[in-house]
């Protein structure tokens, strides 16, 4: 999970996580894109991924389009998402619903899947997956936060 490409030749490409590196590795907007394509794609087409789906609606359009442009900005590269919707804490925004380590994981295992359709180097891919843990653990907190029940005394 090395943040520099896995290459014997010297690179002058910043370390991922660096100005707009990461967004450069993923190909822009038109490689996020295809990338969210891909991880809606497979997590309506993942039988294991029902629970996941369930929670959005029928059409996928905004959901793929504030993805995208929230990851677009998240990697470094322009920050659509908040030109485009405002502001957002994707913890804060994900506790309205019930989300427990099983979706995450879901989440996140869509989300590996359709790294690996993309060509990303292996080292890019290693970051932008384990990156990609921050927010789905943070989201997972904030909603058990939000949806404890508490006990009575």
């Amino acid at each position: 999970m090395a943040p520099f490409p896995r290459n014997n030749a010297m690179s002058h490409t910043p370390p991922y996580g660096t100005g707009d590196a990461s967004y450069q590795a993923a190909g822009g907007i038109d490689g996020l894109h295809r990338l969210v394509d891909d991880f809606y794609r497979l997590m309506e087409e993942r039988p294991e991924a029902a629970a996941l789906r369930a929670l959005h609606p029928a059409d996928l359009s905004a959901a793929r389009d504030k993805l995208a442009c929230f990851l677009s900005g998240w990697l470094g590269g322009p920050r659509l998402f908040a030109e485009k919707y405002g502001s957002i804490s994707i913890p804060a925004f994900h506790a309205q619903w019930p989300i427990d380590q099983a979706l995450a994981e879901s989440w996140l295992s869509c989300m590996a899947g359709a790294i690996a359709l993309q060509g990303y180097t292996p080292a890019f891919a290693d970051y932008l997956l384990t990156q990609l843990r921050v927010p789905a653990e943070r989201s997972v907190q904030a909603s058990q936060n939000r949806h404890r029940k508490e006990t009575p005394t």
